[in-house]
């Protein structure tokens, strides 16, 4: 495929989406299908992290990022029920600097990173990776209790959260207690 192997090509495929579906999540008018852009977007840079070889940081995205913060907003705009956005949005009216700002950062980061010698980023006395043995030993050895009390109060959390957003029906709203 054009002098490019199957790595160069995946990684194409994620960058785009990551582009893609950032775009998305910025100029998309309904807030719901931009959280789920934003999910999206996540994940396909967790897919660029596993094919640098962090698979640790990729885990990390897909439990902490998408599993948990993408899902608390989701969560925060369906429970607020405000699901489309203003017909003018206020940053619309500093499109002018925001573009301006965005060039001048562009050329910025494109002057650091041509004149970065990339290959003395490596050091030779890097230590070798020692995959995700330790870190799975510790969260799953002594912390296993605290991260299993976490998430049982997390899950409270949400079911309360969720009670208190109910709105009461129609023959219990003029009701009173005993």
């Amino acid at each position: 495929f054009i002098g490019l192997g199957w790595s160069d090509v995946l990684f194409l495929i994620l960058s785009g989406v990551v582009l893609a579906a950032a775009f998305a999540v910025v100029f998309g008018r309904d807030i719901i299908k931009s959280g789920l852009f934003l999910i999206l977007t996540l994940g396909a840079l967790a897919g660029i992290y596993v094919m640098l070889g962090a698979a640790i940081v990729a885990g990390a995205q897909v439990l902490v990022y998408i599993g948990a913060i993408s899902v608390l907003i989701l969560f925060a705009i369906m429970l607020t029920q405000s699901k489309l956005a203003p017909v003018k949005l206020a940053f619309q009216t500093q499109v002018a600097p925001a573009a301006l700002a965005s060039v001048l950062l562009a050329v910025l980061f494109g002057l650091a990173f041509g004149s970065t010698d990339w290959g003395s980023t490596v050091f030779t006395d890097t230590p070798a990776a020692t995959g995700t043995a330790p870190v799975a030993a510790a969260l799953f050895g002594p912390y296993l209790l605290a991260f299993e009390i976490a998430s049982v109060l997390i899950l409270a959390a949400v079911i309360g959260g969720l009670y208190l957003a109910m709105e009461p029906k129609a023959d219990e709203a003029g009701e009173e207690l005993p």
